[in-house]
């Protein structure tokens, strides 16, 4: 019974041994697995200095994770130059994403690559870190020929399309004149009404008569419409020559009226021409409105009469007196200024209106401020706009980029501060200045292993800007790391800076200082600006970005 019992334990813990054995087999062939999901490589494991060589991250993954790649400054102590579009291939249910870089470094020796770190889905992958040889460039000075210092030449500004913007504005303003003068200014050829308009009231009416006979109302038996013309005709005529109220009156009104002018000695009509008139206006009125059909004969004299009447009327009428005639054309000459007012008016409206549309479709698309400023100019905007500068300043150089070129500056130091440092200073403006940008590079003698402190570095700064009249200067400070991944002090804040313009005793403006330090170089990029300046901000942003440092060797 005992042995086997005995035989039975051997058994069972022979079992739980390969089942352990077997557990830790699938979780070695597991993480084994995961790992080959991530894999790193270089195209070159030895590269002369500047040269580039390529880093490629390979991961192997399900289509359904999320990978993210490492960017930044993380390949320090190499520099990463660019940073390449991501490959996809995939492969069955499988996707295979291949991440390159191209990396450098300007100083030889023997470098190592660190362990990047890629995130797949929600696990975590570290490559295998890189050993990568930058080798030096051999230069045999015996045979490189030695040449005089080139003098400065003019560099050329690269164009700008700003030829195209007038253009298009030329364009649309000769558009806009054109359809003015084509509607409004021009001089039309005048309609036939337009023309018979500006004739005299007797050709008028004779010629209303002509179109009268010529018409076919008669033969159409349409005496109502006939009859209505034929006294249109004269009322008209009347109306203008004789009694201005000739269109409104009745037939009794307007006879009664001439009667009256003819006893007030007014006008020399005989009884047989008031007499026709009554007579052929009040056939009119049967014809009008008790719808009587006279003889078309009839009809016909009628307008006859009415043909000989006017000219009856036209040779009693005196003659205009010369007071008369002038103030008909000062009549004349009034409707013409106002109708030449009309024009501009209607003309400076159009430009107005345009100029408020083309403003407020601007305004949507750029901003109604960058639009106010472009037009009405603002040095800020101006700067932001214009053509940069990236240029080195310094030894060891500090790479920046400027909307003007930085001039050197000799900055006043006693007898004793050039025995401690050596200064080399550049810079643009100043703090009395909307903008003020200044590169610096102190080389300080040391004593001893004496370090030099960035925060006292720049606390006298401040101490100098305070002497100069700054006031009211808030203090922050934190890590700054450039783009390409020199590490230094960020300085920032506010103070209340001398006055931009002339009678200011202060401007409020914002400052950044940077200051960096390798062996002793103490580098620093001193910016102040105007504050709730916009363009100042992004100009100081776009100056900050562009910053990089070559640190000095030992």
């Amino acid at each position: 019974m005992n042995h086997s019992l005995r035989i039975l334990n051997k058994n069972l813990d022979n079992r739980s041994l390969k089942s352990s054995s077997i557990l830790f087999l699938i979780f070695f062939l597991v993480s084994w697995l995961l790992n080959a999901q991530v894999k790193a490589s270089i195209d070159s494991t030895s590269i002369k200095i500047g040269a580039q060589i390529i880093y490629s991250i390979e991961v192997k993954t399900d289509t359904t994770s999320l990978v993210v790649f490492p960017e930044g400054p993380s390949f320090s102590p190499l520099e990463m130059i660019e940073s390449y579009e991501t490959d996809t291939l995939k492969q069955n249910d499988k996707y295979n994403l291949i991440k390159k870089y191209g990396l450098t470094q300007f100083d030889s020796g023997a470098y190592t690559i660190p362990p990047q770190k890629i995130i797949v889905g929600d696990k975590t992958f570290l490559t295998d870190s890189l050993q990568v040889e930058v080798r030096n460039i051999l230069v045999d000075s015996t045979k490189q020929g030695l040449y005089d210092i080139k003098p400065i030449i003019e560099v050329e500004k690269p164009t700008s399309d700003w030829w195209k913007y007038l253009l298009y504005i030329l364009l649309a303003i000769g558009i806009v004149a054109g359809l003015l003068y084509w509607f409004l200014w021009r001089k039309k050829p005048l309609t036939e009404e337009e023309q018979i308009a500006l004739l005299p009231p007797y050709d008028r009416a004779k010629l209303a008569l002509k179109k009268l006979e010529e018409s076919t109302y008669l033969k159409q038996d349409e005496f109502k419409e006939y009859y209505s013309e034929l006294t249109l005709i004269i009322r008209k005529y009347l109306d203008e020559k004789v009694y201005d109220h000739s269109m409104e009156s009745t037939t009794d009104e307007l006879i009664n009226r001439l009667r009256l002018l003819k006893e007030g000695n007014q006008i020399d009509l005989n009884q047989e021409t008031i007499k026709n008139l009554e007579s052929i206006l009040k056939r009119a009125d049967l014809v009008k409105f008790a719808k009587s059909k006279p003889d078309p004969a009839l009809a016909e004299l009628d307008r006859k009469t009415i043909d000989v009447e006017i000219d009856h009327v036209k040779e009693v009428l005196p003659e205009p007196s010369e007071e008369e005639k002038l103030l008909n054309e000062k009549y004349k000459e009034e409707l013409k200024r106002k109708e030449k007012r009309k024009k501009t008016v209607i003309t400076i409206a159009v430009v107005i209106a345009l100029v408020i549309l083309t403003f407020v479709g601007f305004g949507f698309k750029y901003g109604f401020r960058y639009v106010k400023d472009t037009v009405l100019g603002n040095s800020s905007l101006e700067l932001l706009e214009g053509n940069w500068v990236t240029s080195d300043y310094g030894v060891p150089p500090i790479t920046i980029s400027t909307p003007e070129v930085l001039k050197r500056i000799s900055p006043e130091q006693s007898k004793e501060a050039l025995e401690q440092a050596q200064i080399t200073m550049f810079g643009y403006g100043g703090l009395d200045k909307e903008l003020s940008i200044a590169v610096v590079t102190s080389k300080v003698k040391l004593e001893g292993d004496k370090k030099v402190d960035l925060k006292e570095v720049v606390e006298k700064n401040l101490k100098t800007w305070e002497d100069t009249g700054v006031q009211n200067i808030v203090v922050q400070n934190e890590q700054y790391v450039t783009p390409n991944g020199a590490e230094g002090l960020k300085t920032f804040g506010t103070a209340d800076l001398p006055g931009v313009n002339s009678g200011d005793t202060r401007t409020k403006g914002n400052y950044v200082i940077l200051a960096f330090n390798s062996n002793n170089v103490i580098q620093e990029i001193i910016l102040s600006w105007k504050m709730d300046d916009v363009y100042a901000d992004e100009i100081a942003d776009r100056i900050l970005n562009s910053v990089e440092l070559i640190k000095s060797k030992e």
